[in-house]
């Protein structure tokens, strides 16, 4: 009959020693634990320590880019008309009116230049005239300057007569030369318009001191040789454009055969509906630009292809970091998680931001609203200070108010804290219970036997 009592004793004096179950808690008894609660005063206090985040590396920042502008290109001239069947009539085109403004020397010229001999008149006279009938004289180089003897070279390229005759004076002058002289262009070699096409001579005509007319430069080539009037048509390609003049209407109307021409003009009197000699005429130009475009198509290919291995090579760097993210080997900082959490374990810290006590918490899964103590949540820090080695402040969070928990969003976590939930009293008796029970079960077997 003793046996019994004697079991039950056993039992309160097993669970009172606490022997069978040990519950993890934080202890601050032995001072080096301080417990600080979560309010929002404090979690400025606990925001103040300082923490910069791991950073991405550059290649995550970086982009494939541009490698530059792609080399110039022009634009090729536009057709004059599509094939078509036999129109009634064609269309007017006239080029607008031009005016270049008094005649500039340029590149190629042949400039006369006579000066005051000792000789006398009629010997002068005769030198002028053997310079002229031999075509002597100073030509414009490339450098846009003419070379004198005994001046050196005198730059003359752009200038007008008038300020040709004021660059040598002062030229003449600097040289301590007699600056009496005479000064003429005996050829015209750098302004010119070419005329093709339907014309008794194809030719190119040169631009001189007086405007060069659509008339005079059909007349230089020897005149229109068309006998279809009806379909026959002068076509100017100027600066990219082409402009068309029916023959018709050229020969009827005075203004249109006064139509005034600039260097670089070309004139191409086309006689076929088909255009066929037109565009023959014109492929030239065409092709120079379409060369122009092929350069730019070019230059487009090469930067989307340097673009295409800067990207790879983006791509590959980044691709190499998140594997050594993924095998651990990159340094970073962790928060630790223990307790009741719904997962305990380490909670890897961001990289270019802080975390808050709410990302170390519900990016892992929570705490265990069964198991866990909403009043005894806790960030167990660690101090800097060499000279309080092994102190520690608990931060204390009761959130058996929810509305506590806005306070974990504005809770800055620090490397290597720790996150620590304790357990229900409840959860606390039924883990002890079932180490106990066996160890009832046991000692009563043992007893009654």
């Amino acid at each position: 009959m003793l046996k019994f009592p004697f079991t039950a004793a056993l039992v309160l004096f097993l669970a009172s020693c606490g022997t069978v179950y040990v519950s993890p808690k934080v202890d601050a008894r032995d001072g080096k634990v301080r417990v600080l609660p979560v309010n929002a005063e404090t979690v400025l206090v606990a925001n103040r320590a300082k923490y910069n985040p791991k950073q991405l590396p550059a290649v995550f920042f970086q982009n494939a880019g541009g490698a530059g502008a792609a080399r110039g290109a022009g634009l090729a001239p536009t057709t004059s008309l599509n094939e078509q069947r036999r129109p009634a009539a064609m269309t007017l085109r006239v080029p607008p009116n031009a005016n270049p403004g008094p005649y500039r020397i340029g590149v190629g010229d042949v400039l006369l230049l006579a000066t005051k001999s000792g000789g006398t008149t009629v010997e002068e006279l005769s030198g002028l005239l053997a310079a002229q009938n031999s075509r002597q004289g100073y030509t414009v180089q490339d450098d846009g300057a003419i070379a004198v003897p005994g001046v050196g070279r005198v730059q003359l390229n752009g200038l007008t007569l008038e300020e040709a005759e004021a660059q040598l004076f002062q030229s003449l002058v600097q040289a301590q030369i007699d600056p009496t002289f005479s000064l003429e262009i005996a050829e015209f070699n750098s302004k010119r318009v070419s005329l093709g096409g339907a014309v008794a001579n194809p030719t190119v005509a040169p631009i001189r001191l007086t405007p060069l007319y659509l008339d005079e430069a059909l007349a230089a080539a020897g005149g229109v040789a068309s006998s279809d009037l009806d379909f026959a048509s002068i076509r100017i390609y100027r600066d990219g454009t082409l402009y068309q003049i029916p023959l018709e209407e050229y020969l009827r109307r005075g203004d249109l055969q006064k139509v005034r021409l600039v260097d670089g003009d070309s004139v191409f009197v086309d006689t076929e509906f088909e255009l066929d000699k037109a565009q023959a005429y014109f492929q030239e130009q065409i092709t120079l630009a379409q060369f122009r475009q092929q350069g730019r198509v070019q230059a487009l290919a090469e930067l989307n292809a340097e673009v295409n291995l800067r990207r790879a090579s983006l791509t590959e760097a980044r691709t190499n970091f998140r594997d050594r993210v993924e095998f651990d080997a990159v340094d970073r900082d962790f928060v630790y998680l223990t307790g009741e959490v719904s997962k305990p374990g380490r909670f890897t810290m961001p990289f270019g931001r802080q975390a808050t006590l709410a990302d170390a918490l519900y990016s892992e899964g929570g705490f265990s609203s069964e198991t866990g103590n909403p009043s005894q949540i806790y960030v167990l820090r660690g101090s800097s200070n060499p000279a309080d080695l092994g102190a520690v402040t608990a931060w204390h969070l009761d959130t058996k108010n929810a509305a506590n928990l806005s306070l974990a969003t504005r809770f800055k976590m620090q490397p290597n804290d720790i996150v620590f939930i304790a357990e229900q009293p409840i959860t606390r008796w039924n883990r002890a219970l079932k180490q106990i029970f066996p160890s009832i079960i046991s000692t009563a077997n043992a007893a009654t036997n």
